[in-house]
Formats: C-alpha cells, sequence, structure tokens
C-alpha cells in the first residue's frame, strides 16, 4: 500500500497479561511479524512486563511503548513513572491522554501537554490520544472537542518535536464497543486534526506528522481504515491481545 507516511500500529495491551502472559504473546507476535519491514510495529505492555518485553524483543522488528508516564522526573511522586526509568527498558514510544485516563484518572489537556514535553525531554516519541463522546458527537461537537483536545495537549511543543508526536484519533465511542467509525468519518476527523496542525505550527509539519486511528480497529475493517489518505497507522486494543488477530491487522494494513 502506497502511503505519503510510514504507517505506524501499535498494540496497547492495556491492564491485561501477566509477564508471562506477555512474554507468550510477544512471542508469538515475534514469530507471525518477523519478515515485516514496511511498518513501525509497536508493543505497549503494562509496565510490570515491560523488562521482559523488551529482552524479548530485542534485536527484533518490534518496539516498545509505555502506556503513560509522570510529566515529573525523579523524585517524590509516589506510585509514578518517569520517563528516565522507560528508557532504562529501551521504550520508544509512550502513550498519553487516552481517553480512559481522560475518564478515569481526570487527566487535563493541560497535564498531557506537560507530559508529551517531559517525553520529548527524554527522547521519546508520545502518542498523543484525542477524541470525542457519543454525547459529543452526537451533539455535532466533534470538531470543537478535537480542537480543544488538540490545542491543549500539544500546546509548548515545538516544530521539531511536532514532527515527532504521533496523534491517535480514537471515537471514545468506538473503544471496546465493537463500534467502528466509517471510513468517511475516520478520514473526515483525521484531516481536520491535520489542518489544525497546519494552522498551529505549519504545512510541511502537519504533512509529516502521523495520525493513527484508534477504536475497534479489527482484521475485518483494517485494510479499509490504513487505505485512507490521511490515516497513518492504528492504535489498537482488545485485537492486540492475541497475536493472530494483531498479525492480521498489520497484514491487512500493507
Amino acid at each position: 500500500m502506497d502511503k505519503e507516511r510510514r504507517l505506524i500500529i501499535a498494540g496497547n495491551w492495556k491492564m491485561n497479561k501477566t509477564v508471562a502472559e506477555a512474554l507468550d504473546l510477544v512471542n508469538g507476535i515475534k514469530r507471525e511479524l518477523a519478515g515485516v519491514k514496511e511498518v513501525d510495529l509497536v508493543v505497549c505492555p503494562p509496565f510490570t512486563a515491560l523488562s521482559e518485553v523488551s529482552k524479548a524483543i530485542l534485536n527484533s522488528n518490534i518496539r516498545l511503548g509505555a502506556q503513560n508516564m509522570s510529566e515529573h522526573g525523579f523524585g517524590a511522586y509516589t506510585g509514578e513513572i518517569a520517563a528516565g526509568m522507560l528508557k532504562e527498558f529501551s521504550v520508544r514510544y509512550v502513550i498519553l491522554g487516552h481517553s480512559e485516563r481522560r475518564q478515569f484518572q481526570r487527566e487535563t489537556d493541560e497535564l498531557i501537554a506537560k507530559k508529551a514535553l517531559a517525553a520529548h525531554g527524554a527522547a521519546l516519541k508520545p502518542i498523543v490520544c484525542v477524541g470525542e463522546t457519543l454525547a459529543e458527537r452526537e451533539g455535532g461537537q466533534t470538531q470543537t472537542v478535537l480542537d480543544k483536545q488538540v490545542r491543549g495537549s500539544l500546546a509548548g511543543l515545538s516544530k521539531e518535536q511536532m514532527e515527532e508526536t504521533i496523534i491517535a484519533y480514537e471515537p471514545v465511542w468506538a473503544i471496546g464497543t465493537g463500534k467502528t467509525a466509517t471510513p468517511a468519518q475516520a478520514q473526515e476527523a483525521h484531516v481536520y486534526i491535520r489542518r489544525l496542525i497546519s494552522k498551529l505550527f505549519d504545512e510541511t509539519v502537519a504533512r509529516r506528522v502521523r495520525i493513527q486511528y484508534g477504536g475497534s480497529v479489527k482484521p475485518s475493517n483494517a485494510r479499509e481504515l490504513m487505505s485512507l489518505p490521511d490515516v497513518d497507522g492504528a492504535l489498537v486494543g482488545g485485537a492486540s491481545l492475541e497475536d493472530g488477530s494483531f498479525a492480521d491487522i498489520l497484514r491487512n494494513s500493507i
């Protein structure tokens, strides 16, 4: 599949998998996708499995991501994880501002922006999540919500940092529900985000930044979604918890 930007497919395992289960999963993904070179392939296990998964994917085509991090460096922040701790396990990417953290941990755009800056400060690539709820979409507020979240969550980034940031458009109503945005809905939202990036930074940055789609991505819809001109990959939830389904998403994407 010819794309202007290189696809990035990331599996967000959320709060799933013991260390042993994580190793089984990542070893299965390694076997299934050993020959894939056309796509950036990322797995995001829970913190407890980062060390062992990092060892398992050494010298493979899989890169490691984390599901969150603190906006602070090392210090007196009980229960938090610093970017420097992630670097120790060769983490390359970090998911920030996922809708579940916005909902359950009350994370704000301002906090996410601080985390994004901290990630870049440690040479990590943030995957910044944005997206509207069902009520917001039905109320015609999709663009208003995206405008607020994109502006707020990326505040303070330089052009160079923005180019190394991945945005994940995740309509909240489609996460874990089995519902998926139609191709037209996904493309429309991605175009809106890209145009907003052009206004906030410039056209060159907007053309280079990668925008993933997330929200019940499955093998059956991956090909159609990834073929859209402004969709540059996927942030996969439930379907990334089985090596076969995750591998099929990758194959269908390319």
